[in-house]
């Protein structure tokens, strides 16, 4: 199998991390366990290529929500910084299926902010 679908992803969303100030040990390892799992996903349907990085990116959402808490700042990963005022709300990955051509979208407001890998 070739890996350079996961090693993109995995910098995809490393980039993301580290734009937010998460690339921390706890977030780094949630993105290399889930790089693990969607490499046994991908050798399973080989076609799933294009969905691999936005899908990559929801199972690290989803592991700082699980660690930290949908109400905590960690666990909104990656935070929307484009609304003014109201409640702290997170971006998701749309499509919803992560691919192809994975995007940050704010949750509130439906916006899309930026490419996945591209988030400042």
């Amino acid at each position: 199998m070739d890996d350079s679908v996961i090693f993109r992803a995995r910098a995809q969303v490393l980039a993301d991390l580290q734009a937010r100030a998460l690339g921390t040990p706890d977030s780094v390892t949630l993105l290399e366990d889930a790089c693990s799992e969607r490499r046994w996903w991908l050798e399973q349907w080989p076609e799933g290529a294009p969905f691999i990085a936005g899908l990559v990116a929801q199972d690290v959402q989803d592991g700082l929500a699980d660690r930290f808490g949908r109400h905590a700042r960690e666990g909104l990963w990656p935070l929307c910084t484009r609304c003014d005022g109201g409640p702290l709300h997170a971006l998701h990955i749309e499509p919803d299926l992560g691919g192809p051509d994975p995007t940050w979208v704010c949750e509130e407001s439906g916006v899309e902010v930026a490419p996945l890998g591209e988030l400042s």
